[in-house]
């Protein structure tokens, strides 16, 4: 274990002698002492692997923990250490209805291999009843309302009761998300984010994944480096950009799942 890393020490700095109150008004922002403790905690994690704070997580949040996944290459990697480093953790997809096959087919070889159940999320109406309220596909005309309808409004459904979640965002995927911290405050959704593979990289996520035989979605292999609903996302040069392919031609990078109201990573 990585002597950045001290379970009990890190838990005392994040939470004092009590675990986190829950957060009952997501509006309310938290104190800076709150906040400032939750920096101490990321600080500390720092140069911890991945494994390491998957149980961090685990022993500070469990029960209340919860794990978004869209199926992408550090989401599949996370789920993979799952049952030994985070076992029993509620794990969910945003399903918009417009995921590609390829990406649903997962869900199945997860809990095949590795007994990890995802729970689909789904938003209030059918893509039909969508479309037909918005005379025809929204994401056509204006895709960032889409993305807030069909994804944000059902997360933060999702997390009334939660505390903390665990996120497969790195420093290295693109500018909104070059400052990532391991621990920190997602204001959006009222938790804590963990992102334990903040500090890797491509290489090293894609590495372990064909190492230790990891399911992943075969749109990979098909020019697809970044995989979202099928309608905005598109295949790209192998020199581009990591999220080159979603949005394309719009300036959009982001559905907002990780971003600030203005576009800013968080």
């Amino acid at each position: 274990m990585s002597t950045a890393l001290n379970h009990r020490t890190l838990h005392n700095a994040a939470h004092g002698d009590s675990a986190p109150p829950a957060v009952t008004d997501r509006a309310a922002p938290p104190s800076q002492e709150f906040l400032d403790e939750l920096a101490a905690a990321s600080a500390s994690l720092e140069g911890s692997t991945p494994e390491e704070i998957m149980r961090w997580a685990h022993e500070t949040y469990a029960p209340q923990l919860a794990m978004g996944t869209a199926f992408g290459p550090e989401g599949c990697l996370l789920l993979s250490m799952l049952p030994q480093q985070a076992p029993d953790t509620y794990v969910f997809n945003l399903e918009t209805g417009y995921q590609f096959q390829q990406t649903l087919d997962l869900r199945d070889r997860f809990a095949e291999k590795y007994g990890v159940e995802v729970d689909l999320l789904k938003p209030e109406l059918s893509v039909p009843e969508y479309e037909a309220l918005h005379d025809g596909p929204l994401y056509k005309t204006n895709p960032t309302q889409c993305c807030f309808d069909r994804k944000i409004r059902v997360l933060q459904k999702a997390a009334e009761g939660r505390r903390a979640w665990i996120v497969g965002l790195r420093r290295d995927q693109g500018p909104t998300r070059a400052n990532t911290p391991i621990v920190g405050w997602d204001k959006k959704f009222g938790l804590v984010k963990i992102a334990p593979l903040a500090a890797s990289t491509k290489n090293k996520v894609w590495s372990r994944i064909i190492k230790e035989d990891v399911p992943y979605n075969p749109l990979h292999d098909q020019g697809y480096p970044s995989i979202g609903c099928w309608p905005c996302t598109q295949k790209a040069g192998a020199d581009g950009d990591e999220r080159d392919g979603r949005w394309a031609g719009t300036g959009k990078t982001e559905c907002g799942l990780h971003t600030e109201q203005d576009g800013s990573g968080i």
